[in-house]
């Protein structure tokens, strides 16, 4: 073999793999993880302590999204979303893939219990075994809440980042996770509504398919309304200050004004555009907690 053969035959492998892990979806995660560690301690982090807890948790997220690109292989293949993922699309072996994530957990599960604290280690487990086993086994093709419950595994890096700085799990802690718990269903939903047809097609109970697009964006507006309060708990809670008040409220009524224009001014292009601001709004909002925290405490 050449020079360039083999370099052709590398280069899909290594995007396959790097495509197994959602990387996207990762580095969301371990923002919002890194974020937990950052207000767990009134002073920052030392290294050795934040480099193998954002390693960990990373590892252990990156096999949970290979899992589930093992476990929805068949979901994969219908969708225009997905149908171009590397399993569907035989660029690896389902048996290279599961060894690729065994070996991810593993290596993450013991960098957690060496390095870390096996709170940490054992929660970041049950996060995996919550999305990848309940969420993605039963829970997605059982019921139309499936986002609503499922959405509590990926709600738990803070609280993750929050135990690895600290050992305990604590009330702040767990105000970090109900935002993100408040903020799935919304999200997943506007893209449930603009992949409505697909959904229908695979056969997943998505609350569109059963329900129908006019009651969801309802309950995505509700729940948009919920989540502006739920965002001020950090600073009702003195966990953050004014910069963050101040922020959250902006976005929280961005996303408001996002769900009202699907509910009642749609375009055929609404729901994914506030799919869209929705990840962004998750993502600026962890920022302004990172910024405020640094701007009071240093």
């Amino acid at each position: 073999m050449n020079t360039q053969s083999l370099k052709l035959t590398l280069t899909p492998n290594w995007r396959a793999y790097y495509q197994l892990t959602k990387p996207k979806v990762v580095a969301l995660l371990l923002l919002t993880a890194l974020v937990g560690m950052v207000l767990a301690l009134p002073t920052l982090p030392t290294l050795s302590l934040l480099v193998p807890a954002l390693v960990g948790i990373g590892l252990l997220s990156a096999a949970a999204a290979a899992y589930n690109h093992i476990l929805d292989q068949r979901i994969d293949a219908i969708m225009t979303r997905t149908h171009q993922r590397p399993l569907v699309q035989n660029t690896l072996s389902t048996t290279k893939a599961l060894v690729f994530a065994t070996g991810m957990a593993t290596i993450g599960m013991a960098t957690l219990f060496i390095f870390v604290n096996a709170l940490t280690a054992w929660l970041t487990f049950a996060s995996l075994i919550g999305y990848a086993v309940i969420y993605t086994m039963y829970l997605k093709r059982a019921t139309p809440q499936n986002i609503a419950i499922g959405g509590l595994a990926g709600a738990t890096p803070p609280l993750l980042g929050w135990t690895a700085m600290t050992g305990e799990v604590t009330g702040q802690a767990l105000l970090l996770v109900m935002i993100i718990f408040i903020w799935t269903p919304p999200h997943f939903w506007a893209l449930a509504i603009h992949k409505e047809k697909e959904y229908a097609k695979a056969k997943i109970p998505m609350l569109p398919v059963t329900h129908g697009a006019e009651y969801t964006k309802t309950l995505i507006l509700l729940y948009t309304l919920l989540l502006l309060p739920v965002t001020w708990l950090p600073w009702l809670t003195q966990l953050s200050g004014l910069l963050y008040l101040a922020g959250s409220t902006i976005l929280g009524g961005c996303f408001i004004y996002y769900a009202y224009r699907l509910k009642f001014k749609p375009t055929r292009k609404t729901a994914f555009q506030t799919f869209k601001f929705s990840i962004i709004h998750l993502m600026i909002l962890f920022i302004l907690l990172l910024v405020d925290h640094w701007v009071i405490h240093y």
